[in-house]
Parts: C-alpha cells; structure tokens; sequence
C-alpha cells in the first residue's frame, strides 16, 4: 500500500481562489485592507461587495472607495477585538459589524463573518475572506 495517497482518492474538481477572483466570485481588496493595517490578503464576496460596496441607484451622498474603507476599518477593528479560542487555538471565524445607509434614509447595522483560511490550494499563507452569514 502506498502510504502517500490519500484516503479520499484523487481530487475530481478543484476551484481556486484565482479562479474566483477571475470569474468575479471573489473581489480582491487586498490593497485597501493594506492602508488600513491589515497585513494579510483580504477578499469580499461578490455578494458583499455587491450589497455594500457598490452604491445602490438613487443614494446620495456616498462612494464605492467611502464604502469600500468602512468594511475594511471595521475588519480591522474585529481583527483587534477578536480572542484566541480554547487551548490558544487561533481565531479563524470573526463577525464583522457596520452600519451601511443604502437607500437615502438612516443607516442601518450589517453582520458580516470573516474567515482566515489558505489563500489558495497551492498557498498556504493566510488570507481573509468576508463574507454574508450564510455564505459559508
């Protein structure tokens, strides 16, 4: 028996973060989050991006970069509050709180989770990926 393979077989189907990025699944954000003190690579959602990035038709008085900034200051700041888990095991599951105005009356709070995992098969260094609560 080769000890070298693995129990599951072979891969059938794989789907890279850079396949995501290319397909626009994901948004990479990376150089923002960087402005703003976040040292890993940094990825939204089609969906987040979509809901909370993008200014809605009709609303004053906001941008995509204003927008943009705000969700990854408030990643920043969930980054800094976020605790170890059991044991000293690492935090790889964060919420992520905001508030966001998408039509032109008050602002309202959006719940957010943020995962730390692999940046891609083939690259284990960290990357953080925001996403929708049920988008994981």
């Amino acid at each position: 028996m080769n000890t070298n393979e693995s129990p599951f077989g072979p891969v059938i189907y794989s789907y890279t973060r850079a396949q995501a990025v290319a397909d626009g699944v994901q948004v990479d954000v990376s150089k923002v989050a960087a402005e703003a003190g976040i040292r890993f690579p940094v990825f939204l959602t089609r969906t987040v991006f979509d809901a909370f990035v993008t200014v809605p038709e009709g609303v004053t008085g906001q941008d995509e970069a204003g927008r943009l900034w705000d969700i990854v200051w408030m990643l920043r700041f969930a980054i800094l509050r976020s605790r170890p888990g059991a044991a000293g095991a690492a935090c790889t599951r964060i919420p992520v709180a905001f508030y966001v105005r998408n039509d032109n009356r008050a602002a309202r709070l959006v719940k957010l989770i943020a995962t730390c995992g692999a940046l891609d098969i083939d690259d284990p260094q960290p990357a953080i990926t925001v996403m929708m609560p049920d988008e994981d």
